[in-house]
Formats: C-alpha cells, sequence, structure tokens
C-alpha cells in the first residue's frame, strides 16, 4: 500500500513528488511513468526558459506560481550545479499598432510585480544589435534551463526520500475500493491511499478512468522550430519576443538562446492529430476522431481561422516562417536556419470553445487531477507541488 501515487514522470509529476517526500518523508510515494525516460513528452520538447510570469493575468495561478516558481528554480539550479542563466529578454514592437500592446505588457508586468523597464528603439539595440523594433520592454528574470536536467534531479531526490520510481508503467484503469484506489498498469497493479494525476497529454483520459468528467478535452498543438547554423548565432544575444497578439492565444515565434549555446527560432502553432506526435505525418486515428468531434474545436476554429491558416502555411512554408524571423532580424536569410524539434503543448479546451487560460486542478475522490499545465508550468513546477501538497492530507 502507497500513501500516494503520482501518475506521470514530466517535470510536474516529479515536482510534486519531491514536495512530498521533502514534507512526508516517512510517506511511501509511487511514481508510474509510461514512457522509457523520465521527462520524455512536453518537459523534455519545451524551450528550456524559466519564464518571468510577465503575460499572465494579475491574480491567477500562472502569474503567482510563475513568479514565484521563478525565483525558486533559479535557487534549484544553483542549490544543485544545474546550468542556467538568468540573462533576461527584450519583447518589441515592429508596427505602430503594437505600441499600445507593449505598453499594456508593461504594465502587466508591474502589476505582477516584475522588473521591466521600457527601451526605444536605439536601447533595445544596445542589448540586442540586429533587433529592428520600433520600442521594446526588457524583462530582467528570464532564464534558460535544460528541464530535463531539472527532472533528473527531481527523481534523484524523491529516490533518496526512499519514493519508488516507475518508468515503462502504464496506467490502464483506475478502481476505487473504499479508501483506497488500485491503479491497474501493464506492469501489474498498485495500491495507493491518494492518486495525483500529472499525465500532461494523457491527464484528462487520466482523470475519466477516475471518474471525473474535466469538463475540458487536452487538444495538442503542435509547436515546430527552426535554428539558427552556426556561424549565425551571432544574430541573438539572449532572449527576443514579439508582442503577443491579443486576438490569439499564442505568443509568436520568437528567438531562444538554449543553454547550450544553440538559438532557437519559433514555434508556430499548429493543431496535431496526434496527441504524442512531434512530425508532420504523425496521425493516430483515435485522437483525430476525438479531436475532430469535439465541439469545442470547431467553436476555436471559428474565432481563430484567419490566424489557424496563417500558422499551417507557416509550417509547410520555410519562406513564411522566415518572413516572420525578419519581422524581428530582418537581416535573416533561409539559408541561416535550419529544422530542428518540435513540441507539442497539452491544452485543455472546454466545450464552448474557450481555451483554459489558467492550471486547471480538479479534485476527486482520493485523487487531484492537474488537467491543463502547459507554459509556464516548467518554471512554476517547484511551486505548483508545494501548492499541491497543501492541498492534500496523507497522514
Amino acid at each position: 500500500m502507497y500513501d500516494l501515487a503520482i501518475i506521470g514522470g514530466g517535470i510536474v509529476g516529479l515536482a510534486t513528488g519531491m514536495a512530498i517526500a521533502q514534507k512526508h518523508p516517512n510517506s511511501r510515494i509511487l511514481v508510474l511513468e509510461k514512457e522509457s525516460s523520465w521527462a520524455y513528452h512536453q518537459t523534455g520538447h519545451n524551450s528550456g526558459v524559466i519564464h518571468s510570469g510577465i503575460y499572465y493575468k494579475p491574480g491567477s495561478l500562472k502569474a503567482k506560481l510563475s513568479h514565484t516558481g521563478n525565483l525558486s528554480m533559479v535557487k534549484f539550479c544553483q542549490q544543485h550545479g544545474i546550468a542556467h542563466e538568468v540573462c533576461g529578454k527584450v519583447i518589441v514592437a515592429t508596427d505602430p499598432k503594437e505600441l499600445p500592446l507593449l505598453e499594456n505588457l508593461y504594465e502587466r508586468g508591474l502589476e505582477n510585480n516584475l522588473n521591466v523597464t521600457k527601451l526605444s528603439a536605439e536601447e533595445v539595440q544596445e542589448i540586442e544589435p540586429h533587433v529592428s523594433c520600433l520600442a521594446g520592454i526588457k524583462v530582467t528574470s528570464t532564464g534558460i534551463v535544460d528541464y530535463r536536467q531539472v527532472c533528473l534531479k527531481y527523481a534523484e531526490l524523491i529516490q533518496l526520500q526512499g519514493g519508488d520510481l516507475r518508468l515503462n508503467t502504464k496506467v490502464l484503469k483506475i478502481v476505487t475500493t473504499g479508501n483506497s484506489q488500485v491503479l491497474e498498469t501493464n506492469q501489474g497493479s498498485f495500491e495507493t491511499k491518494f492518486t495525483i494525476n500529472c499525465a500532461g497529454l494523457q491527464s484528462d483520459r487520466i482523470a475519466k478512468l477516475g471518474g471525473v468528467d474535466p469538463k475540458a478535452k487536452i487538444i495538442p498543438f503542435r509547436g515546430e522550430y527552426y535554428e539558427l547554423t552556426p556561424e549565425k548565432r551571432y544574430l541573438v544575444k539572449n532572449l527576443i519576443y514579439p508582442v503577443p497578439n491579443p486576438e490569439f492565444p499564442f505568443l509568436g515565434v520568437h528567438f531562444t538562446r538554449m543553454i547550450d549555446g544553440s538559438v532557437h527560432a519559433g514555434p508556430n502553432a499548429v493543431l496535431g492529430w496526434r496527441r504524442e506526435g512531434y512530425k508532420k505525418t504523425d496521425f493516430d486515428f483515435k485522437d483525430f476522431i476525438e479531436i475532430i468531434t469535439y465541439p469545442g474545436l470547431w467553436k476555436l476554429a471559428a474565432k481563430y481561422y484567419a490566424e489557424g491558416i496563417q500558422e499551417i502555411i507557416r509550417s509547410f512554408s520555410k519562406a513564411v516562417f522566415v518572413q516572420s524571423l525578419q519581422r524581428l532580424i530582418p537581416e535573416i536569410r533561409s539559408e541561416d536556419v535550419i529544422p530542428t524539434h518540435a513540441g507539442v503543448r497539452a491544452q485543455a479546451l472546454m466545450n464552448d470553445g474557450f481555451l483554459v487560460d489558467d492550471f486547471l486542478i480538479i479534485k476527486g475522490e482520493n485523487a487531484m487531477h492537474i488537467c491543463n499545465a502547459p507554459s509556464p508550468a516548467a518554471t512554476a513546477s517547484i511551486e505548483i507541488g508545494k501548492a499541491i501538497v497543501k492541498e492534500i492530507d496523507i497522514s
């Protein structure tokens, strides 16, 4: 009998396990991951940014936990010798109609208690010499890290506290029996007093196995990236973002220097036909039917069809993708970028066509389900884990 079982070995699941182990060192903890390694899906394919929290609605979980999570993540990396850098980022306006949006973003940064600075075009170029813009803001607390390395350290700390970590273990069924639950997997059954669902791209399905309707469905959005060739990395010093389009729920293509020194450009945001599909050709019939028959998707498409079409064109046309990059750095040329990895964002979508814009945490019987934890969940992971621990009693 385990005191607590966590389904999902991404950064949120492992951070939660670490938080439980630290607060309840004598508890029996189980972490189940269906893949062969930790951080296999969203965590292992993200851009490695330690976010500041500037974009999120003041007072929301995302705003609060990303701000405190930024500080916690940097401190954690310092304590454990994990390579990271607090390099800051610039957000720039390249069109006059973006200037009031930039001002709104600056005000939001102040509301979220961030150190943000207004920049003239000339001041932006002092930081990022190759950027062309009308104005910008600097966010000093943004950083970079390899979240796979963070996850490996989380897992190590759980094991040091006696936690039981199982890879290649897929949950197939959840049976509630009195005051406990039995998790039936491809590697046998495990009994636990309490279950925490951190299954990311599969979190809504796991919730339903546990008898909970999250009132939202995970819709996969694939984000594709290009990488600057090594001889062109000098064009980007740190992180360069456009002002996000308030009519579209994604940030737009941007430049990110990774902790290994490479520079990635992207992502776009296109609907995936497989929840765990990282290639354009990836397709799963069950996932496809589930997505295409969901009323919320069609309501979302009706609102954003023009932007969605543009994202699809950018996915299949390198020239169009490069044009988006040239808005920020005009001297970028097609031969300066090569395709690199893609990621999949597990975005919860409600039946009415509205995207769930905050972390979604649902309590069940002897269970808790984290059913929407896209970016900035990696940044906020330590604080998400702490918040979950406060809400449960495993004594």
